[in-house]
């Protein structure tokens, strides 16, 4: 079984002596130094459950260790001891944030009550993280977290799809994890040592997008200085993610549907024809359907991508992933920050399952990251999630039950865009999806700025 360790830290040799055996008669791994100096090289080097530090000692004081010690290790817990029995010498070694604070002369009832106390805290907090490590590695799919049937049914797919050659299409709102699932095909499949290249087909000007896929030669139009290797020719032996695939313009899905069909291509401004062996995954937020109805996008081209679909849930459809995504992502923003947030109060978390997260686990990542930064308390509350659990001033959970979903993100949006003055990447940023999905909600709902905006 693990014995705690502590570092006792006091300049007077009878007194680390004293400390050092009373706690190791409590059962505690005990290493004693007498400066902050040495102290600070302990840490850095070592892992420690508790530190005991006395307030007034040459070198470095017991505060200034404490503020290194913060910096260096947020999660240490600092016990100060003093002789100097003063409030205002206690209140400025609680500030700093010490974990307790105990005046000499003490006895070792005393020392072990405190430090039991502190020390129980530590395990029941390194248990929870572990547990919470746990959950997620149980669960958790290369970087696909989830345990609802409809995760399990894409995992399923993914495993089936990955030992072929075969071109697969994701379908799923913006921020489901598209290109996470396109990943995790790639890297299960025989190609996994070779390229994964990620092209963003919506994030790029229609104008670029054919010079990106298929690269140019040199001097083919104004600006091209030299030859440039599109997309299509750094991926060969390896994969290509088309993202937003149906962003593309009718030129480019003529020029991608005659590489699809021969496998081969040419750069813009080239003559020899240059043959590729690459795997294609595509990815969609639309309804290509619709758009083939309405002349938007080739049917042909459509056949060629759709030989095995994927469909990725959104998170309103697998509430059940929720917990353990709240808790990769609180454990990931624990690290991220230096805090020891050790959980979700029960109201904050009722609010999180009710909600519908029309931004996806994008909006769920971005909402506990801030619930994180601004929280003051070991639990994430209510008031600490982001403003997206109002839609123009009514809670979310007063909005009657009969409101069409698209209602609430229409309004949602346009509050958004709204309240931050219609600044269009710190709105998407909010909302937890990306400029392009942005403008294409606008488009969607025909959004305009608000009077006076």
């Amino acid at each position: 079984m693990h014995r705690s360790r502590i570092l006792v830290v006091d300049d007077e040799e009878i007194m680390r002596s004293s400390l050092s055996d009373w706690l190791k008669e409590d059962g505690y791994d005990v290493v004693a130094v007498e400066d902050g100096y040495k102290a600070l090289d302990k840490i850095k080097s070592e892992e420690w459950d508790l530190a005991v530090v006395d307030l007034k000692m040459p070198k470095m004081d017991g505060i200034e260790l404490l503020e290194k010690v913060n910096q260096m290790r947020p999660r240490l817990p600092v016990i100060i001891i003093t002789a100097y029995a003063t409030i205002d010498s206690a209140v400025m070694a609680m500030k700093e944030g010490a974990a307790d604070y105990i005046v000499k002369p003490f006895n070792p009832e005393e020392i072990s009550r405190v430090i039991g106390k502190l020390v129980e805290h530590q395990r029941l907090l390194k248990e929870n993280i572990l547990l919470r490590r746990a959950l997620a590695k149980r669960f958790r799919f290369q970087d696909l977290i989830g345990k609802s049937p409809k995760m399990l049914r894409v995992i399923e797919m993914i495993k089936t799809v990955a030992p072929t050659k075969s071109t697969v299409l994701i379908r799923g709102e913006s921020g489901t994890g598209k290109e996470l699932v396109a990943r995790a095909i790639h890297e299960l499949g025989p190609r996994k040592k070779l390229p994964f290249i990620a092209a963003a087909c919506g994030a790029i000007p229609e104008s670029l997008l054919e010079a990106e896929l298929f690269g140019y030669e040199k001097g083919a139009f104004t600006g091209a200085v030299s030859q440039h290797k599109g997309w299509i020719e750094i991926a060969d032996k390896g994969t290509l993610f088309l993202d937003e695939i149906g962003d593309i313009s009718p030129k480019t899905q003529i020029d991608l549907l005659r590489f699809l069909q021969e496998r081969e291509f040419r750069r813009i401004g080239g003559k020899a024809p240059i043959s590729i062996d690459i795997r294609i995954i595509a990815a969609t937020n639309k309804h290509l359907e619709d758009m083939i109805a309405q002349g938007e996008f080739r049917e042909d081209l459509y056949y060629r991508l759709n030989v095995i679909t994927i469909e990725v849930p959104p998170l309103r459809e697998r509430k059940e992933d929720i917990p353990i995504l709240v808790g990769h992502f609180l454990e990931k923003y624990n690290l991220d920050t230096g805090k020891t947030i050790e959980g979700i109060s029960e109201h904050a978390m009722k609010a999180i399952m009710e909600y519908d997260w029309p931004g996806n686990i994008r909006q769920l990542e971005n909402a506990i990251e801030h619930a994180v930064v601004i929280a003051d308390d070991v639990e994430i509350q209510q008031e600490n999630l982001p403003q997206q659990f109002t839609v123009q001033g009514q809670k979310w959970h007063e909005i009657k039950p009969d409101v069409p979903l698209e209602v609430i993100e229409r309004d949602h949006i346009l509050q958004v865009l709204d309240a931050n003055h219609w600044h269009i990447k710190k709105a998407a940023s909010i909302l937890g999806i990306n400029r392009v999905t942005l403008y294409n909600k606008i488009k969607k709902y025909k959004l305009r700025r608000s009077k006076g905006e």
